[in-house]
């Protein structure tokens, strides 16, 4: 099978983008680890696909799936490269789309800047959502990791975030301690572990270790996730600049039942084709 496909980033945080909206594509686990690899592959840290709607009143459906091979419900950078892929791909000509995913919709938007905003929607903070073992509502809880008790809030911006607050990000022990979070028994889906540092209360620094991807240089709902969890900590106040390994992002919040507002960049890389056994 000979796949058209093309490369984007927002802020590093790569995928490749396939359109699945005029023929069916067959992507087996395999075959996306395979794409996924940077050495016998095209390499990326996700595999976006866009599919024609199922609902009415939608404009695309929206599938990722990480460089493992399995499929996950939301992606933040991927979808500001979705609302660019479809509009420089002639798929629409509207700057506001609706998109349905795995864990609802979202309606991302491509400003006159070139920047892209996305609704992400509201973040979901009950146990059962995330899902987290918990038996309280408490904002930060202590997770055991061995010897060593993390406090973390836990929450759900359409897929599972763990968020730590760290005196400093570049020494935070990202690569020791985001695999022992992401495959924690408390969290039954595996979750994204968070490491925030706060600058002030409008400004954070952030690296993400992700679920089925490991440490990226940007993560969209990792972002969003340490965002709402600082303000519900009292750290921070809306909007708040995030600070990645890739770049910057600006994240708004008007608290509980409101939609969490995503703004950044999206770049396309190049455009090929490859053979898929």
């Amino acid at each position: 099978m000979r796949l058209r496909f093309t490369k984007m980033h927002g802020l590093g945080n790569d995928f490749v983008v396939v359109d699945a909206t005029r023929t069916t594509i067959d992507l087996t686990p395999a075959r996306v680890r395979f794409l996924a690899d940077r050495h016998f592959g095209v390499g990326c840290d996700q595999l976006l696909v866009v599919e024609a709607p199922t609902q009415p009143g939608v404009d695309f459906r929206y599938r990722i799936f990480n460089s493992d091979g399995g499929e996950v419900e939301q992606c933040g950078n991927g979808a500001r490269c979705f609302v660019r892929f479809v509009h420089d791909q002639g798929l629409t000509d509207k700057t506001r789309i609706r998109v349905e995913t795995q864990s609802g919709l979202i309606e991302p938007r491509l400003e006159a800047d070139g920047q892209v905003t996305v609704d992400m929607g509201a973040p979901r903070f009950e146990p059962e959502d995330i899902p987290f073992i918990s038996d309280s509502d408490a904002v930060v809880q202590p997770l055991s990791l061995g010897d060593v008790q993390v406090p973390i809030t836990a929450v759900s911006m359409g897929n599972p975030h763990a968020v730590q607050v760290v005196a400093d990000v570049d020494t935070a022990p990202v690569t020791s301690l985001g695999p022992a979070i992401e495959t924690h028994a408390r969290f039954p889906a595996r979750v994204n572990a968070g490491f925030m540092q706060v600058v002030d209360e409008h400004h954070i620094r952030l690296r993400v270790w992700e679920r089925g991807a490991g440490e990226t240089l940007a993560c969209g709902t990792g972002a969003c996730a340490a965002v709402v969890a600082g303000i519900q900590r009292e750290l921070l106040v809306s909007p708040v600049q995030v600070d990645t390994r890739g770049g910057s992002l600006r994240i708004a919040w008007d608290g509980p039942g409101k939609p969490v507002l995503m703004t950044g960049p999206a770049e396309t890389v190049f455009e090929a084709e490859i053979e898929l056994d």
